[in-house]
């Protein structure tokens, strides 16, 4: 019994043809068998004979030992050393069992060995960023994981904003209604002044003389979302404070940096109330510009409204927020549709974000498809930061918001199309998390994955790899 498990190799001969750059068809021709019995062997439903693996080595000049026992015994002795990891010490393992499957399911010993290879160099990726002195903590890191696990959605802070803007109706501009609340609450004035007054700051409150000031060359929602954040400031920040106190912060940046997203989500909550925006949304089904012509918003001032609908017993379609600029540097990304976005590194070049550069201002719809098969339908668009008067500087960034594929047809983007007959453009979180091999974008080699020299055959993809 031994004897015959011994040469059921399976996954070892389509590695080797792989590596040799052969189909099944050409190298059943080069063995004289079918192509259907090389298939059979490979999913390991036929033994390999005698005969067939002496024409084997004859006809690709190999090594048997390459092939039988010495391969086999290896996966053997890592598949022990993989039963030896702490993690795994609560877990009896008999050196029978290890054997058995390695001999029995040699496909899934190798997809055991690949992901324990991929957990470690993570772990030590992840040990060598603990090293650095210089960074020992990431506060952005801790800010984003602070909005992430709450889904980005704050309902305290969504009840205080509209108890405050719950006249503003009557106002023609809501940046007007926002002024006087200033002024009859606080005995705030509003004053605007030129830039090179302002020395570089866009809002000031100015204690001594009891107003705020403002740059003059903001826009409209600019200025009403610069008074906005000051009211939450001002009035919202008990609940604020409340909320960090809830946090795990181990830097005082992280916890400021948090701090001041809860301010910039109070401001949009107070500019788009929560029941009357989420109505809206669904009213005009997520039209991002439509929405931005009706609460007198910015585009990205909408998309980044839009990931907060999660309140509960009102929640509208769950989005995932990514803004970056040209060189590919994320400044902001919000999750509240379980996008499995990397913390470290750029995001996927295949993805639309990062061509909108090319098209500015055109919003760009793509049909995305993750590693794991997980669908999104994501939407894109440039948006400009800055500006305002002639040789000003201002900051081109591209912005995407996507949703799961189970919502796609509430959005008036999807409107008409057959996404089910469409092929999704396949992306990954980054180039260092995902396994497709075959990607001719790909940047840099994924974890877990030995690099194969080129010597005697280079693929049309940047890198070529060992099934291992």
């Amino acid at each position: 019994m031994a004897k015959d498990r011994g040469i059921y190799i399976g996954p070892r001969l389509r590695r080797l043809r792989r590596e040799l750059g052969l189909t099944q068809a050409g190298m059943a021709e080069d063995l004289e068998i079918s192509p259907s019995y090389i298939a059979l062997i490979e999913r390991n439903q036929r033994p390999l004979t005698a005969d067939l693996l002496l024409r084997l080595a004859s006809t690709y000049k190999i090594d048997l030992g390459d092939l039988t026992s010495t391969r086999q015994e290896e996966t053997i002795a890592r598949l022990n050393d993989v039963m030896r990891d702490p993690l795994l010490t609560d877990i009896d393992f008999a050196a029978l069992e290890t054997k058995d499957f390695a001999h029995g399911y040699p496909g899934f010993a190798d997809a055991l060995l690949r992901l324990y290879t991929a957990y470690k160099d993570s772990q030590i990726a992840l040990a060598d960023r603990g090293e650095d002195a210089a960074a020992p903590h990431d506060p952005v890191a801790e800010a984003r994981r602070f909005l992430s696990v709450r889904k980005n959605s704050f309902p305290l802070l969504d009840d205080r904003a509209e108890r405050i803007t719950q006249d503003a109706s009557a106002a023609d501009r809501l940046s007007d209604y926002l002024a006087t609340h200033l002024k009859r609450r606080h005995g705030l004035s509003v004053l605007r002044l030129a830039p090179d007054i302002m020395a570089g700051a866009v809002r000031r409150f100015d204690r001594h003389k009891n107003r705020i000031v403002l740059d003059n060359t903001l826009d409209n929602a600019s200025q009403a979302f610069q008074l906005a954040q000051q009211i939450a400031y001002l009035e919202m920040h008990e609940t604020v404070d409340e909320l960090i106190s809830e946090g795990s912060f181990e830097t005082d940046n992280g916890r400021a940096l948090a701090r001041r997203a809860l301010a910039n989500y109070a401001a949009a909550a107070i500019l788009m109330p929560y029941r009357a925006f989420v109505r809206a949304a669904e009213g005009r089904q997520y039209d991002i510009e439509a929405l931005a012509r009706q609460f007198s918003a910015s585009f990205e001032q909408i998309a980044h409204r839009l990931t907060t609908l999660q309140k509960p017993g009102q929640e509208g379609v769950p989005f995932f927020f990514i803004r970056v600029d040209a060189a590919g540097n994320v400044s902001k990304r919000l999750d509240g549709a379980g996008f499995p976005f990397a913390r470290h590194g750029g995001s996927c070049p295949l993805w639309s974000v990062h061509t909108a550069f090319r098209r500015p201002r055109e919003i760009l719809t793509q049909w995305v498809e993750l590693p794991d098969g997980e669908a999104f339908f994501s939407i894109a668009r440039t948006v400009t930061a800055g500006g305002g008067a002639y040789g000003a500087p201002r900051i081109e960034r591209a912005i995407a918001l996507g949703c799961a594929a189970k919502h796609a047809n509430r959005l008036i983007y999807a409107k008409g199309r057959d996404l089910a007959s469409e092929t999704p453009t396949p992306i990954g979180a980054t180039c260092r998390l995902c396994h497709r091999t075959a990607c001719t974008a790909r940047a840099e080699p994924p974890i877990g994955r030995q690099v194969v020299p080129d010597d005697y055959r280079r693929t049309s993809a940047p890198f070529s790899f060992n099934d291992r």
